[in-house]
């Protein structure tokens, strides 16, 4: 997603620095990031470094790691934060941010102390990205992709609808929301169950949608889930919905936490997963499907060493 986000900026003329490794980071520095968008290539030219520090404060900081990984940009962000810089979080799950009392989102409050809060913003993608070679993203929906943000206190400031307005400019539809925990949960609704299901099949979101068997697991799956945000005073039917009007892309694609287990990188477990059953399970909300789903899924994680369990 974050090379989604970065070729579309960039190519939409903005200044756009772009923090990579290894392959990624040599091909980006020689090519751009090129993003492959239906029958379109959209390449962005940006500024591409290994460390933060090279890069200096910037507007506006999108921060596209999976959850487990946040540790190490909250030890390198500080060259990037400049007195009104915004930090955005783009994350599937539970962020980090969203209740003190999920503390393994952030053991020892690394995070907390490294941003400060009024400098956050949440975000929920809905788009379907992959890469395919060093410096080069393949989008499975294209005309489809959604990049919902907001800042946890709601407040609607400038440099919020103004990142809104370059998304827009830039052909990811970014629509205002009521609260941005709108979106989180009815994000984790579908993700409850393409991340469980297609992980334990190996199969895609569409193959899972069409089989008979699977897709009333899938259904219950995101009635559960509906019911913990409904029980935590969030009404999901009130989020953004995507330029298609639906709630999922079906696209014949594997999910990222599939893409992580497959290519043996470590999964989002905690964010995706344990974190929504722990807030049903503090309001008490009966998610027998959740329970068993996240738990098979966990183990497998856990046995291949790719999540502790």
């Amino acid at each position: 997603m974050g090379g989604h986000i970065a070729a579309k900026l960039a190519a939409g003329a903005h200044e756009v620095s772009v923090v990579a490794r290894g392959e990624h980071l040599e091909a980006m520095r020689r090519d751009g990031i090129r993003l492959l968008h239906g029958s379109r290539t959209i390449t962005g030219r940006v500024r591409a470094a290994a460390e933060a520090r090279e890069l200096g404060a910037q507007d506006a900081v999108f921060v596209t790691l999976k959850a487990n990984l946040l540790r190490a940009f909250a030890a390198q962000c500080a060259p990037l934060l400049g007195r009104d810089t915004a930090v955005v979080f783009v994350q599937n799950g539970i962020p980090w941010w969203y209740d003190e009392r999920l503390t393994r989102l952030d053991p020892d409050r690394a995070l907390a102390r490294a941003i400060a809060r009024e400098r956050v913003v949440g975000a929920v993608a809905y788009s379907a990205n992959e890469i395919v070679a060093p410096g080069v993203v393949e989008n499975h929906v294209p005309g489809n992709n959604m990049l919902v943000i907001g800042r946890p206190d709601r407040e609607e400031t400038p440099l919020v609808r103004a990142l809104r307005e370059a998304l827009e400019a830039a052909d990811i539809s970014s629509p205002p929301v009521e609260d941005i925990r709108q979106s989180i949960w009815a994000k984790l609704a579908q993700n409850l169950w393409t991340s469980t299901l297609c992980t334990l099949t190996h199969l895609t979101v569409r193959e899972v949608q069409d089989d008979r068997d699977l897709a009333p697991i899938a259904e219950r799956t995101r009635e559960e889930a509906s019911a913990i945000a409904c029980a935590l005073g969030v009404v999901i039917e009130r989020a953004p919905r995507r330029p298609s009007g639906k709630t999922s892309s079906g696209a014949a694609h594997k999910p990222s936490m599939l893409q992580d287990y497959e290519r043996g990188r470590p999964m989002e477990i905690e964010a995706q997963l344990i974190a929504p059953l722990e807030l049903g399970r503090a309001a008490k909300v009966h998610t027998p499907t959740l329970e068993m789903l996240v738990a098979l899924v966990a183990a497998k994680a856990a046995a291949k060493g790719l999540a502790t369990h």
